[in-house]
């Protein structure tokens, strides 16, 4: 059995069929082919699969597809803007050395912006409790938080 579902990804519009169990997670990266939101836990307690939903950072491991249907959706692949190569957080992330391994990195770049847009001038409290449902195991958030910072920045004058 499978369920039609509609949703706009990345600015896009997706119609498919999916198994109404099937996580969005899976749904992006296994349908859509959309590898950059990664699978770290599946319990939503590390924060790799971090998407936008509406305007709003989401852990899509513990959500189902078909619960997003009808939904605007970006993924880490697009929240530059057309005439960019990267949005300003991820440049932000690559100037202050924001990552080490990557693999969080995705997550945490769509967790940093949706915390930007809800707090567009945060200090350090701010960005360390607004990041703290995205776990990185190869960095000491030193870099994460002045990347965050930079990234704000950036927003603000883009």
């Amino acid at each position: 059995m499978s369920v039609r579902l509609s949703m706009t990804v990345n600015g896009k519009p997706v119609n498919a069929d999916v198994a109404p169990r099937t996580l969005l997670v899976d749904f992006l990266r296994d349908e859509m082919r959309l590898t950059g939101t990664h699978i770290g836990c599946d319990t939503a307690q590390c924060g790799a699969c971090t998407i936008h939903i509406d305007g709003r950072a989401v852990k899509s491991c513990n959500m189902l597809a078909v619960q997003a249907e009808g939904s605007n959706i970006t993924t880490i692949e697009g929240i530059a803007a057309p005439e960019d190569n990267m949005h300003p957080m991820q440049t932000a992330f690559r100037e202050h050395h924001g990552l080490q391994c990557g693999y969080c990195t995705p997550g945490m770049v769509m967790g940093a912006i949706d915390l930007v847009q809800r707090h567009p001038d945060p200090d350090e409290a701010q960005i360390r409790e607004g990041l703290e449902g995205n776990l990185c195991r190869c960095t000491g958030y030193h870099n994460i938080v002045k990347a965050v910072r930079a990234g704000a920045t950036a927003m603000k004058s883009r």
